[in-house]
């Protein structure tokens, strides 16, 4: 099998390539940081040195470099069997105090990724006539958060894309998840001052996805809603 992800080097993106590797499955990964990549590129060749892993330093908010990247996925992979669009960024502030550009930011990162990456990924997976789409979105795409402004508005935008996407390709065997986390721990949460429980861990994520991929051709969760248990934050 063979898998791309974009946001890969922290926090879920990272969970679900060590469990992926764990898996014998071949990755192209990106990040936006070269540190980053290098150090997950250890840790899989560590945890498996027999599948394959392609990673290349992607600003996935820059459409030309998210472009380059869909060609070296296909060029590295041959066939793309899943794809995953996990990169995101969240920037607090509510939407009369947040600063100017910060919904243009959160858009380009949060969906534009998604919606252009996907639509370079796509043709390959109709040409083989199978394939798996899988969209991080969020709480945030169904409930407004406080001080989430901008965020909230991208993963609605996001989970909306997701929802036609599903429609669209429904008919193409190719199928389209929706994975809609709680709070879960990752570097956005860092120095917050709360017991390890409050929080999913990012591995709760990573067995979801790996969860959504493993079922039958016959079967697609189209959406998983994911919380800790006492709740949202």
């Amino acid at each position: 099998m063979n898998v791309v992800i974009t946001g890969a080097s922290k926090g879920i993106g990272r969970a679900i390539c060590h469990l992926l590797a764990g898996k014998n499955i071949n990755i192209a990964f990106c990040a936006r940081g070269q540190e980053g990549l290098d150090i997950l590129l250890k840790e899989l060749q560590d945890i498996n040195p027999n599948a394959q892993y392609h990673a290349k330093s992607v600003d996935v908010s820059d459409k030309p470099s998210l472009a380059a990247f869909g060609e070296f996925c296909i060029e590295e992979l041959g066939n793309v069997d899943v794809l995953i669009n996990n990169a995101g960024i969240f920037t607090p502030g509510n939407i009369t105090e947040e600063d100017d550009g910060a919904l243009e930011n959160l858009i380009e990162t949060n969906l534009y990724s998604a919606y252009y990456l996907t639509r370079q990924i796509i043709p390959n997976m109709i040409e083989n006539n199978r394939g798996h789409v899988i969209n991080m979105c969020s709480i945030a795409s169904i409930t407004a958060l406080p001080n989430g402004g901008s965020y909230s508005i991208s993963k609605y935008a996001l989970m909306g894309f997701s929802t036609v996407l599903r429609e669209e390709l429904k008919e193409k065997n190719i199928k389209v998840t929706s994975i809609l986390p709680g709070a879960t721990w990752s570097n956005s949460w860092q120095g917050v001052d709360l017991p390890e429980s409050r929080l999913m861990q990012a591995d709760d994520i990573a067995k979801t996805v790996w969860n959504t991929i493993e079922l039958s051709k016959s079967a697609v969760v189209e959406e998983v809603i994911i919380r800790p248990q006492l709740g949202d934050l």
